[in-house]
């Protein structure tokens, strides 16, 4: 008998078929990808680690065929083992770095093991306020985190930009242990080379990029990158618009070694003690089944043809950006330099950001809520909308397809100020139903990845 649950697995494969994906923080994935995920990993307990001499440096064929003494704590390793040291070495090639960390669960699974690496209880971390387009993991009073470590915050400008001289003048009165870039809703691109610089005179300080949504960009080469500028660790999400599965990654600079024993706390041993943070400092088995898919989605991302993909994300942001601007849309910081936009629905249409994404659901157009920096404790009612265009994207989307989509955000938010409230939304059904067939009709001419 079949379970109901793949009824419901059905239901949200038409959904997402029939309908534009719209968050910047979702995409999907390829088939081999999915295959991976699905795969008799799953059944696999490989808590520890494969081997760790000189993996980054080896042509895959070695990765392959060697078999090295690892530091696992089950028998029955040597497939998991290879399948490991191909995603470090994949994840090394394409970003950079000295080591990979492929183990997190999540983005907030590796933040919290670089936290947990390199400070101690009460020490000072900078990062990007939450309502100035941080992230909950960088600091906000209702995570784990905060409660243990010193969280300080710097915000942005008017345009939208990061508050470089807030930025340098805690950083050097306050002496943080880590110095934190990274966001959830920031559409500018950070200037690494002067953090960086501010960094040389803070020799303890350990710089930290949380790259979560702009890893697919990076990767594809039309972002910048921040351990090519100094900084000394890189985390992300495996998904986005990196276009893997759901999972973390935590990349470094410096000397690889074994974990089993205990370094000594300096930079140069970050790699180390990184890895001692997330097993078992701050997680138990790995997922295997997950490690590899992130793997195929390095090896996909190391290809040309991903360079091209990132290009058009961020072509098509552009176009997306400006044309809602036409319309009428106040954007923050006036556009975007990523994949991603926020939208300022108050001040474009008098309404709130949460009214608009409900309105837009019924259309088939998927995108959240979000708070704007002049946002106060309005996370469940706030101001804005944020969207992107990496699944979009993946599904073959172009800028004319841009332009419509624009077309139909206008009608979806002009009927917003007509309902007022989403109780009245229904007084409109026809014709939120007219742009749902014609949503639809565009969604289906571009097929989920099969």
């Amino acid at each position: 008998m079949k379970d109901r649950v793949f009824d419901l697995i059905e239901k949200e494969q038409r959904r997402q078929s029939e309908g534009l994906e719209l968050i910047p923080s979702e995409n999907y994935v390829s088939p081999a990808v999915l295959e991976a995920m699905g795969s008799v990993l799953t059944n696999k307990y490989s808590e520890g680690y494969p081997s760790f001499e000189g993996v980054p440096d080896w042509e895959e064929s070695e990765i392959e065929k060697k078999i090295l003494p690892n530091y696992r704590y089950y028998g029955g390793q040597e497939n998991i083992d290879r399948i490991e040291r191909l995603a470090i070495s994949r994840a090394c090639r394409l970003f950079h770095a000295d080591h990979a960390n492929v183990q997190p669960h999540s983005g907030a699974n590796a933040n919290e093991a670089v936290y947990y690496a390199w400070c101690e209880p009460g020490d000072k971390i900078l990062a990007m306020s939450l309502p100035a387009g941080g992230h909950l993991t960088h600091g906000s009073p209702v995570t784990r985190s905060a409660k243990i470590y010193n969280f300080m915050s710097y915000g942005v400008t008017p345009d939208g930009d990061i508050d470089y001289e807030e930025l340098e003048k805690k950083a050097l009165a306050e002496k943080p242990r880590i110095i934190l870039v990274g966001y959830s809703a920031f559409m500018k691109i950070p200037d690494f080379k002067r953090i960086a610089r501010l960094a040389e005179k803070l020799p303890e300080t350990l710089l930290m990029a949380d790259m979560a949504h702009v890893a697919g960009l990076i990767a594809g080469g039309v972002h910048p990158n921040p351990l090519d500028y100094g900084f000394h660790v890189m985390t992300t999400t495996t998904h986005k618009t990196l276009r893997g599965p759901r999972g973390g990654l935590i990349l470094s600079r410096g000397r690889v070694g074994s974990p089993l024993k205990k370094p000594e706390k300096t930079l140069e041993n970050i790699p180390i003690l990184i890895d001692r943070a997330v097993f078992p400092g701050t997680q138990g088995g790995p997922l295997e089944h997950i490690i590899a898919a992130k793997a195929v989605a390095f090896g996909e991302a190391l290809q040309s043809s991903f360079k091209e993909y990132a290009a058009k994300i961020v072509e098509n942001a552009r176009v997306l950006a400006e044309e809602l601007d036409e319309r009428g849309f106040v954007l923050q910081g006036g556009g975007t330099e990523n994949h991603l936009i926020l939208v300022d629905m108050q001040a474009s249409f008098g309404v709130d950001g949460k009214l608009y994404e409900v309105a837009l659901d019924e259309v088939g157009l998927t995108l959240n809520a979000n708070a704007l920096p002049s946002d106060r404790g309005g996370a469940f009612r706030p101001s804005g909308v944020r969207l992107g265009t990496p699944a979009m994207t993946t599904r073959g989307l172009g800028v004319e397809e841009m332009r419509k989509l624009a077309g139909w955000m206008h009608e979806v938010a002009e009927i917003c100020v007509k309902a007022g409230t989403e109780e009245k939304l229904d007084d409109y059904g026809d014709e939120l139903e007219k742009i749902r067939i014609e949503v639809k009709d565009l969604a289906l001419k571009y097929p989920l990845p099969s």
